[in-house]
Order: structure tokens, then C-alpha cells, then sequence
């Protein structure tokens, strides 16, 4: 079984306060911080790995970014992945959702035959979710989005998709694609020979030109959207503090509330 792995790099939560904007560009400047694979991402990739134990087949991860975000795809390399393929061209700076989903579905199509496509349900640091789907729309396929548990044979997958408060079982076609959540499964840490081999293991890299993209559809120039103005909001003015023992707090807490209307 072919299946493929689409993951992000991010920057790591606890960096957050160091990401800086492009005042120009309206994007984020990722240099100098530290990156990680979103985290619903390694849950794809596990799966991945799971699946490829239990019927065979190769494991493909592909990402999209900056020439650092290398890093990301040989740390998959160590949990297990057959091999890495990173975009990245200047062109594809600033791509939105649709322009993201764009560029990774001709980089699929590059590839050729497949069976499954995962990923995970959204990014941390966009929150979306709509790369997976949008892609799925790229491509044609069947897709089955917040899946905690799935079950695959040659012809068809089967898979819980979680709902606000139950789950659904759904059954799709194969090639189809899945995003999943971090119920799905716990990721394997790197062995230490999987870091040896991603050490020495060759990244393919694609460009613009080697996709062949309609360079109108990738980048700023084929995103949907547009960050038209950045700032940080004032800080909220005129609060009280109350202090004192606890029940006197919540009984003084309350009548401010009352006497403003709130509640």
C-alpha cells in the first residue's frame, strides 16, 4: 500500500512569544526559533507506520516550506518513513490554505499512484483545518476528516469520526483521504538507529519548476485570503481588584455584577 503523509512544520508553543511578523509581508518570521511537526501530524504519521506494519506498502511524508523545515521531515525519517520529500520554493512564501492544498496536491499528483493520503486535522498554528479537505477537493478524493480510529483493507477504510459529544463510523473507497486526531494513536519515539539513517538519508527536494505549478495559484498571488493589518489590541483599562478572604470576594464579586447588569 502507497501512503502518503502531508505534515507542517510549526513553531514549538513554548516559542510562540518570539514569532515576529514581515511588516511588508504580513507573514510569520520563522527564523530563529524553534520548530517542531505539529503535533496532530506525528499522529498521522504514526498511523502511517502502523498501517505499512500491518499490510505492507511504503510510507512518503511531504511538507511544504522553507529549506528549514528539513528538520522536521528527517525527524520522520527517524520514526520510520520510507522517505521525505520537502517543498520548497520562494514562490510558495505566504500561501494560504487553498494555496497550500493547491501546491500539495500537484506534488501527489507528481508522485503518481496511491492509496491512502493522512494527515492530521489541523495545524496549531492556523487551527483551520481546511488544508486536508482542500486538498481532498484538489484531487478528487473521498475524504473522512477527525478520525480517532481507522481500519484498512486493499479495496475500502473504515473509520470512527468524532462528533462534538458520540462518533460516527464511516466507510469509504480507497484512495481516499484521512485526517486524524491525537486519539487515534501515541507517537513512537525515534530509535536510535532511525536517527543514524535520517542523518544520512537524502531529502528530495521539489521546486516551483519541478511541479510544474500554475505559479499564479501558489504563494500570495493564490491565496484566497489576505492579512490586510496586524496589531496587538490595547490592553483592557478601568478593571478592580478584589481582595480579601474568599467568600467575601465572591459575595462583593457578585453584587458588582448585579450592580452592572451582568448578571
Amino acid at each position: 500500500m502507497e501512503i502518503i503523509v502531508c505534515i507542517k512544520q510549526v513553531p514549538d508553543t513554548e516559542e510562540l512569544h518570539k514569532v515576529k511578523i514581515n511588516s511588508e509581508t504580513r507573514t510569520l518570521i520563522r527564523e530563529g526559533i524553534k520548530n517542531i511537526i505539529n503535533p496532530f501530524d506525528e499522529n498521522a504519521i504514526e498511523e502511517a507506520l502502523r498501517l505499512r506494519e500491518k499490510i505492507g506498502g511504503r510510507v512518503t511524508v511531504i511538507s511544504m516550506g522553507p529549506p528549514q523545515a528539513e528538520t522536521s521531515l528527517r525527524k520522520a525519517l527517524a520514526m520510520g518513513v520510507d522517505r521525505a520529500i520537502l517543498l520548497s520554493d520562494k514562490s510558495f512564501a505566504g500561501s494560504d490554505t487553498l494555496a497550500t492544498s493547491y501546491t500539495l496536491a500537484m506534488a501527489i499528483k507528481k508522485l503518481g499512484k496511491f492509496d491512502l493520503i493522512l494527515s492530521g486535522k489541523q495545524a496549531i498554528d492556523g487551527d483551520t483545518a481546511q488544508v486536508g479537505p482542500g486538498l481532498a477537493e484538489w484531487l478528487n478524493l473521498p475524504q473522512i476528516t477527525y478520525a480517532r480510529k481507522i481500519e484498512v483493507n486493499e479495496k475500502k477504510i473504515r473509520a470512527e469520526r468524532t462528533l462534538e459529544d458520540s462518533f460516527e463510523l464511516v466507510e469509504s473507497p480507497l484512495p481516499a483521504l484521512i485526517t486524524v486526531t491525537k486519539e487515534i494513536n501515541e507517537p513512537r519515539y525515534p530509535s536510535l538507529k532511525g536517527v543514524l539513517r535520517a542523518r544520512k538519508e537524502k531529502i528530495i527536494i521539489w521546486t516551483a519548476k519541478d511541479l510544474k505549478i500554475n505559479e499564479k495559484r501558489t504563494g500570495l498571488e493564490g491565496s484566497a485570503t489576505r492579512v490586510i493589518k496586524v496589531f496587538t489590541p490595547p490592553s483592557p483599562s478601568g478593571g478592580e481588584i478584589i481582595s480579601g478572604e474568599t467568600s467575601k470576594v465572591a459575595e462583593n464579586l457578585i453584587k458588582k455584577l448585579e450592580e452592572h447588569r451582568i448578571i
